[in-house]
């Protein structure tokens, strides 16, 4: 059996939309909500089986990476995010690109020479790398409006990837994959009137309405602090909102906080635009924390840990 193992938000489902697009295969799809990043340690796997897996942290999947080569299985692995020791093997094709301006959808690119280039643009635009989705639209052409485009519908296909569990989101990451893949370009997805995008752009606006109207909970030279109630448009609103946040005020982090039902909080934490670095460390202080550089995530903190989490936060950026 062949798996295709993503992330699902834009990186991920973009990602593999490239490579099944390049080479259509017959695969077992396994994603999840975006932080739904241990994936390899959910598949049951035998001698033979090949595995794709995008754009989740090598670190955080290494037991169910080593249980994978140890068991005979090939591992096709590209990502971005921290990648602890990479096991030397024969059975593994590792791709891995640590850098704040780049995204597994554009290393992807790389690989198919931008055969699909529009998409990996797309995906650049969703993970919030915006000026490099920006000079990657320029050099290939693309108008002001084009580059607006491309940025709402990357910023759609992320936004669907955040929540707590699967029936938070507004498509199933599977199921927006598939139905993604009928288009080659991602101008068609927005020409037609059926797809998924009008489905997501008008959910999206509620949402981010609903968001635009808190205030901030702490706020400072370095930090601003917002938190959501425990209700599903928070946790979908959330990761989108952070990057919203960071870029209109590019030299400050940015943490937004979703109170969770057990009465902790999901924190999105964003690093500043102007010094896009430290964000997954500071997140990997804490226990369910980890992310990369830019941007990084705590899936539980208690709400004791609060003010430790913003002095950790000022004082790596002050």
């Amino acid at each position: 059996m062949h798996y295709d193992v993503f992330n699902g938000d834009a990186d991920g489902i973009i990602a593999l939309l490239q490579l099944r697009l390049a080479e259509p295969k017959d695969s077992t799809l396994v994603t999840g909500v975006k932080r739904d990043i241990q994936l390899l340690e959910k598949l049951k796997l035998h001698a033979g089986d090949t595995i794709t897996a995008l754009d989740i942290s090598m670190e955080k999947n290494m037991g169910g990476l080593k249980v994978a080569l140890e068991s005979g299985v090939s591992v096709f692995y590209a990502d971005h995010h921290k990648a602890g020791d990479v096991p030397t093997s024969d059975l593994l094709d590792a791709h891995i690109d640590l850098d704040a301006n780049t995204c597994t959808a554009l290393i992807i690119d790389q690989l198919l020479n931008g055969r699909f280039h529009h998409w990996a643009i797309t995906a650049a635009y969703g993970d919030n790398l915006i000026a490099k989705a920006d000079e990657l639209a320029d050099q290939a052409g693309l108008t002001s409006e084009q580059k607006s485009q491309l940025k709402e519908l990357g910023t759609l296909i992320n936004y669907n990837g955040y929540g707590a569990h699967i029936t938070d989101l507004h498509f199933d990451p599977a199921t927006l994959f598939n139905e993604l893949l009928a288009y080659d370009d991602p101008f068609a997805v927005i020409a037609d009137k059926s797809s998924p995008y009008h489905v997501l752009k008008m959910a999206y606006q509620e949402d981010m309405a609903k968001a635009l109207a808190v205030n901030a909970k702490y706020q400072s030279r370095y930090l601003g602090v917002f938190e959501l109630p425990d209700e599903a448009y928070s946790r979908r609103i959330s990761g989108v909102y952070g990057n919203l946040l960071a870029n209109q005020s590019p030299d400050s982090a940015h943490a937004v906080l979703t109170e969770n039902t057990d009465g902790t909080y999901t924190v999105s934490l964003r690093a500043p635009l102007s010094n896009k670095q430290g964000a997954g460390d500071i997140c990997s202080q804490f226990a369910t924390g980890g992310g990369r550089a830019a941007a990084a995530g705590i899936n539980a903190l208690d709400k004791s840990e609060l003010d430790t989490l913003i002095n950790s936060i000022e004082s790596y950026y002050r």
